[in-house]
């Protein structure tokens, strides 16, 4: 089975909402009521990095992973945004937050802070964190791009967002204030 990707690059949110979820939904209208432009691609379920590199050749933005993340504890949450050709290293981040072991926190965690499922996580996830529960980190490649993508908490669109209205704009908006980190990707 082949995966499919609309080869058109469209302006701001579908015409057919009804036929996307609420989460998608509330996620356009967040962003229209911010008055934040964005471009999507609409495609199959991008499950794969390979999946996610077709995406970009539309989209003309380098694939960002976003890791829903916690302690050992299960008593801190962080949503990680790292360069999509780096390799995550636990122990690289864990040692730039001074946290003794990250793990991946559970869908049902995901489910409940970011009203999303695993494939699906994105930032526009931090508008469900009411309770500023979750830690933003962000390597600072992808603070300092022009632009990011992200799912509207489904991974069959795509959005390319300038990061400065994200910086600007939805963070303010959200209560969220980024970590910025040197992630290198390396072993030690």
């Amino acid at each position: 089975m082949s995966f499919y990707i609309d080869p058109t690059l469209y302006r701001g949110a579908p015409e057919n909402l009804g036929e996307r979820t609420e989460t998608e939904r509330e996620c356009y209208a967040l962003l229209e009521k911010l008055k934040i432009d964005f471009e999507r691609v609409d495609h199959d379920a991008a499950d794969t990095i390979e999946d996610c590199r077709l995406v970009e050749d539309v989209i003309g933005v380098h694939i960002c992973k976003n890791l829903f993340l916690q302690n050992r504890q299960g008593t801190a949450f962080y949503l990680l945004m790292m360069a999509g050709d780096k390799p995550f290293r636990t122990a690289e981040v864990s040692k730039l937050l001074g946290v003794s072991r990250l793990s991946f926190a559970s869908p049902e965690k995901m489910r409940e802070m970011l009203s999303c499922t695993p494939g699906s996580v994105s930032i526009l996830g931090l508008m469900y964190d009411k309770a500023r529960r979750i830690t933003l980190l962000v390597d600072e490649d992808i603070y300092n791009a022009e632009y990011i993508r992200c799912h509207p908490l489904k991974n069959t669109s795509t959005l390319k967002i300038a990061t400065r209205a994200i910086r600007e704009v939805f963070l303010p908006y959200v209560g969220h204030r980024p970590t910025v980190l040197r992630i290198t990707g390396k072993s030690e």
